[in-house]
């Protein structure tokens, strides 16, 4: 009589996970002869895998190039293979083919008494290249070139301007382990960098965090970095919301005392900005505090001089008179005429021609209303010499996904 087959339950292993690392187990399938195959199961552990990609990139004598970043040459090293997997522009920029060489011209025909010096001149050559072969080979070893390279790939060294150190070196340890920390102060740097190297996930990530960061705390941040990287597209459409929340937040804006640290163009491009919501005094305040710093790093421009570059920005006539003679007028920095004609205005506003109120005022309502509600700053960083502009417009284009450098 015969014996029937037990039947086999499979084992599945409980499923957990941990911090980087996880279990997935899959069915089990029948063998045909009442068996099971043991249940298969993928262990993941990319918390460890980027850990130890990290350690990689952060160990000179482990990689195979070197970027020298920025005005300060920052040194940052990375492994070839790995950002070239990651990213089709470093592919090209580290393995580009070799530029085609010329054709050689057909050797000419070299007379007897030639070829009789250069045969006689042979032996005379050949030591002075062995000398030449055994100095260099002498440098190689004393300088280092070729230790831990046993493959002997010569180790290459890069200069990268277009970005700054920090902002650099979150772009390869993102590359290296698929995960970097965003913050205001590199955000724009980080985006910009994503978009040239064709990082799309980190620039859609970048892009996504930016409606995040903007707040009081980080907007002169933003608007400080911009400086750097205003040739980008990227850069332009940040700069939109940037200067959309400052019209929404004023008043406490031009109070931070960050505000100071902005190029001056930026601050002139803000105060001249009709959707600003800041009283006139505010603006003042914020254009006197600016001009003081000015002068503490520059001593030999008076500061009634540097004011007097945003006073065409200011609407005098719209302070109170108490605050114009008790605040402004003892300063001594202000022209006596402005003061009298804001004065004059408040009394009786048909006894003052409009025009008079501060100066320049009618050159800047003729620039604001030539371009509808826009304004623009010429850019005193483009690299590249070229008309870009930080500006602002009254309706901002939506972003389109994708940013490309001008």
């Amino acid at each position: 009589m015969a014996t029937a087959l037990p039947t086999v339950v499979p084992y599945h292993p409980p499923l957990f996970n941990m911090t980087g690392a996880s279990f997935d187990v899959y069915p089990s399938t029948s063998s045909g002869m009442g068996y099971f195959e043991s249940d298969l199961s993928i262990f993941e552990n990319k918390t460890g895998l980027a850990d130890d990609m990290k350690f990689l990139a952060s160990m000179p004598e482990l990689c195979d190039v070197t970027f020298l970043v920025g005005e300060t040459r920052e040194p940052v090293c990375a492994v070839k293979a790995v950002l070239a997997a990651r990213s089709r522009v470093f592919q090209k920029l580290l393995y580009q083919a070799p530029s085609p060489q010329r054709r050689k011209e057909p050797p000419q025909r070299e007379n007897k008494l030639r070829l009789f010096l250069k045969r006689s001149s042979e032996p005379l050559l050949n030591l002075q290249n062995a000398a030449q072969q055994d100095l260099k080979c002498i440098c190689f070893h004393e300088c280092g070139l070729g230790a831990h390279n046993p493959t002997g790939h010569q180790h290459q060294t890069l200069i990268i301007e277009e970005f700054e150190p920090d902002v650099f070196r979150q772009l390869i340890e993102y590359i290296h382990t698929g995960g970097v920390t965003l913050q205001p102060r590199t955000l724009l740097g980080v985006m910009n960098a994503a978009d040239y190297y064709g990082l799309e996930e980190l620039r859609r990530a970048s892009a996504g965090f930016v409606h995040y960061c903007i707040n009081v705390d980080t907007v002169c941040a933003l608007l400080a970095s911009a400086e750097r990287y205003i040739q980008y597209k990227c850069t332009k459409n940040l700069v939109q919301k940037v200067l959309e929340f400052v019209d929404e937040h004023g008043n406490e804006v031009l109070n931070l005392g960050s505000f100071t640290l902005l190029p001056q163009h930026v601050v002139r491009l803000i105060l001249a900005r009709e959707e600003l919501r800041a009283d006139e005094f505010t603006k003042f305040q914020a254009a006197l505090m600016w001009s003081k710093k000015y002068c503490d790093s520059n001593p030999i421009n008076p500061l009634k001089e540097v004011l007097g570059n945003f006073l065409e920005y200011i609407q005098f006539h719209k302070i109170p008179a108490n605050v114009l003679m008790r605040e402004i007028h003892p300063l001594g920095i202000v022209p006596y005429s402005i003061i009298m004609n804001a004065l004059a205005f408040q009394a009786d506003p048909a006894s003052v021609d409009p025009g008079k109120l501060s100066p320049n005022s009618s050159r800047v309502r003729r620039a604001r209303h030539s371009k509808g509600r826009s304004m623009s700053v010429q850019s005193s960083l483009d690299p590249y010499g070229s008309n870009t502009t930080l500006s602002s417009t009254g309706s901002s284009d939506p972003p389109n996904g994708t940013c490309s450098s001008n």
